[in-house]
């Protein structure tokens, strides 16, 4: 028979760029051993800070045409520069989103590009460049 089961693990710290997000992992799940055969679902924007895929906006120089789709969505031009960025193709934009193709091939809200989990006000989270790679990284590491 077969079953399938969910747990929360304990809080894992702010994560910052260089950190070791597997050996954050495995000390929040403390004594309960991970191993062969367990998956775990990790949000991308601790990996994305643990491989430093983050921007600063004070960084960002909006372009023409992030200007012009800034002034229309009424979103902040460098942001819109950090999604076109991060963009192979803008399919739609409206309501202050834009629906893009990222250059992994996902469609999703503004590239995927996230503000809300930041460390502070004025930095963005990317998506990891290779989520798979990633992912291998982190399941080979200690786990």
């Amino acid at each position: 028979m077969t079953s399938l089961s969910a747990r929360a693990l304990r809080p894992i710290p702010e994560v910052r760029a260089g950190d070791d997000l597997a050996a954050l992992i495995l000390a929040a799940a403390g004594s309960e051993a991970l191993h062969g055969g367990q998956l775990i679902a990790i949000a991308h924007t601790v990996v994305s800070k643990a491989e430093g895929a983050v921007v600063a906006l004070e960084d960002v120089e909006a372009g023409e045409r992030a200007r012009a789709l800034g002034a229309e969505q009424g979103r902040d031009p460098r942001v819109v520069q950090v999604v076109l960025d991060e963009s192979s193709e803008v399919l739609r934009a409206e309501h202050g989103v834009l629906i893009s193709r990222t250059r992994h091939g996902f469609v999703c809200a503004n590239a995927g590009v996230d503000a809300s989990n930041a460390a502070g006000a004025g930095t963005l989270v990317l998506l990891p460049r290779d989520p798979d790679a990633s992912a291998r990284q982190i399941g080979r590491a200690h786990v």
